[in-house]
């Protein structure tokens, strides 16, 4: 079995080692958090760390379940410490610990204490933890592997494929890090999924936000897996399902779209007006966490390409570290995703193909249309004429873009 290494997450706990701040992972469930804190416990230990001075403790391992009072957990800690020297506390799905951060928030006003803890997202939200932990906290989101992630992790047959070889099947078993170390085929894939979606929806979403229509749920989810990347309001939503004999109101439309995305299994991505430079408040489109997870729930799972290869070009900017949303010109015309952050904006289209020269004008239009010199890059999984220039606006192949070619 081949773990999966996770480069970009680790360089980020190893930046801010020793750091007075509270590490805290969060991520759909089975992302990868606790094997991130295994790597990150080895990558120590080859710095001269000692066995020691490292306290990891999974809360969902029964035998640690005495510590779930958190006067239990503080005093297990606290009779560790070497006090001489820096001690690294892995707390991982702490959410199980009642009132978890009194005994956080006491570890991490210790100097010698360097605090990592990971949680289900759904019970993480950045605004409970920051009504919850009164010590300064630093967040890292993790997902699913990337692209470059899922190559690095196949072995064998998998591993000689060429890259087109190896998009497929990260289309075809979606992006968990068991499925790649395990070299599951996709009838095992769907499973182990199946295994995934149930838990975030039955623990991460009924429980928390106390649904008792699973059914209208589970329908609503099925909806959004059909429709990833398309505009909708609440009350269309409604009207839809309403037709198909579901009866459900935009109210609770609302409350389990809210109940689905703090889980992370959705990502609600916010519209962004070009010419006013602002966000807009209605009509946002949604991404699931991983693509296997619409195989899992889509009979016709190659049908609507387009949006499918939005949803891992949304996951991939996601990943490299800027606000990600649409971007609206007119009320008809939009561009798949503008980027904000540290290094600029930039405008992203996304196409299976442009070959076509009506497809390449309609999908050149909306970036030609803005009159500033951020990047603008086309991505197409076209073979032919990979690359090309437009006038400064960039045709780039998807699949070397995923790799960072």
């Amino acid at each position: 079995m081949k773990q999966v290494k996770r480069e970009a997450y680790l360089n980020f706990l190893i930046r801010h080692r020793d750091e007075q701040l509270i590490k805290v992972v969060t991520g759909v469930r089975r992302c990868g958090k606790s094997t991130l804190f295994e790597m990150y416990r080895t990558y120590l230990l080859s710095q001269g760390v000692t066995e020691a001075q490292i306290t990891m403790i999974n809360f969902e391992d029964i035998r640690y379940e005495e510590l779930l009072d958190y006067h239990a957990l503080y005093a297990a800690v606290t009779a560790r410490l070497l006090p001489d020297k820096m001690n690294y506390i892995f707390l991982d799905e702490i959410q199980h610990v009642k009132d978890y951060e009194k005994a956080v928030d006491s570890l991490f006003i210790k100097s010698n204490c360097d605090v990592y803890i990971t949680g289900s997202n759904a019970y993480f939200l950045s605004g409970e933890l920051s009504t919850r932990l009164t010590g300064r906290y630093l967040e890292l989101s993790m997902l699913p592997l990337s692209f470059a992630e899922f190559c690095s992790g196949l072995e064998g047959e998998r591993a000689a494929l060429s890259n087109a070889g190896k998009f497929n099947l990260y289309l075809e078993l979606g992006a968990f890090p068991f499925i790649v170390s395990h070299n599951y085929g996709q009838k095992e894939a769907q499973e182990y999924l199946h295994g995934i979606y149930d838990t975030v929806l039955l623990r991460d979403v009924v429980e928390r936000k106390k649904i008792t229509d699973i059914t209208a749920l589970k329908n609503l989810t099925k909806f959004l897996m059909h429709n990833i990347g398309n505009r909708f309001s609440l009350t269309k939503i409604s009207n839809t399902m309403r037709s198909g004999g579901m009866t459900i109101d935009p109210k609770t439309v609302s409350r389990y779209l809210e109940g689905l995305t703090e889980s992370l299994l959705f990502y609600e991505v916010n519209r962004y007006d070009i010419k006013g430079k602002q966000f807009l408040a209605q009509q946002n489109k949604y991404y699931t966490a991983d693509i296997g997870f619409r195989n899992m729930l889509v009979q016709n799972k190659e049908s609507d390409i387009g949006h499918v290869l939005e949803n891992i070009v949304y996951l991939e900017l996601l990943r490299r570290g800027d606000t990600v949303c649409v971007g609206q010109q007119t009320e008809d015309t939009e561009i798949d995703f503008v980027t904000i952050g540290e290094s600029g904006t930039a405008y992203y289209q996304v196409c299976a193909s442009t070959l076509d020269e009506g497809t390449l004008r309609r999908e050149l239009a909306p970036l030609r249309a803005i009159r500033d010199n951020h990047p603008k890059l086309l991505l197409t999984l076209d073979e032919v004429f990979r690359t090309a220039d437009y006038d400064g606006i960039h045709k780039v192949n998807l699949i070397d873009w995923l790799l960072g070619k």
